[in-house]
């Protein structure tokens, strides 16, 4: 029986999702900034329950197409806060249709929104050896910084913890557990 992280315990999805997502380094930009738009719609609620809804994320939000969204006026922001299939919080929904706004920004100013967001890893994973879940922090100094960058260049959502999670998500550290058998695989 393989050992797996302890959080991802409990259904399915989120074990599949363990064993063949997180983690694994994500370059794609417009897949980036899809995993940015979920983990800030997370804030406040657990990531089982996006993971659930990330399917309805994807339709909703036309695949994360930052063009598309960016031009969303109201009657599509109606549209999003009735959609069951997301999560129906207002300042979300604004957040996700701002984001993509200054994602294309960004683009245009700095290039590749994948080298912008692994810059601060220096371009390759941070491997980490855990031992226990209480052992991963929150936040750290690089996510700090991602978050200060990201705000700065007028993204919403976007705190330290949110960015440390979907540094995590993105493979930009491995914090796979030593004890998981995710951890030796993605160790690179």
């Amino acid at each position: 029986m393989e050992v797996r992280c302890p959080w991802c315990e409990g259904f399915d999805l989120y074990r599949e999702y363990h064993d063949k997502e997180w983690g694994v380094p994500l370059r794609d930009d417009q897949a980036l900034f899809g995993l940015l738009i979920l983990e800030g719609a997370q804030a406040g609620l657990s990531w089982a329950t996006i993971l659930k809804k990330r399917e309805g994320y994807r339709r909703a939000f036309d695949d994360f197409d930052p063009v598309r969204m960016a031009a969303y006026g109201d009657d599509k922001v109606q549209a999003l806060l009735a959609d069951s299939g997301i999560v129906r919080n207002r300042a979300k929904v604004a957040a996700a249709i701002g984001n993509a706004r200054a994602y294309l920004k960004l683009r245009e100013e700095q290039g590749a929104f994948s080298d912008f967001l692994w810059q601060f890893v220096g371009g390759k994973t941070i491997q980490n050896a855990w031992v226990s879940l209480d052992q991963v922090p929150a936040r750290t100094a690089e996510s700090d910084a991602m978050s200060k960058a990201l705000g700065k260049a007028g993204f919403k959502f976007v705190g330290s913890t949110i960015c440390y999670a979907f540094m995590q998500s993105a493979g930009m550290v491995n914090d796979h557990l030593t004890g998981c058998f995710r951890y030796q695989a993605l160790k690179g």
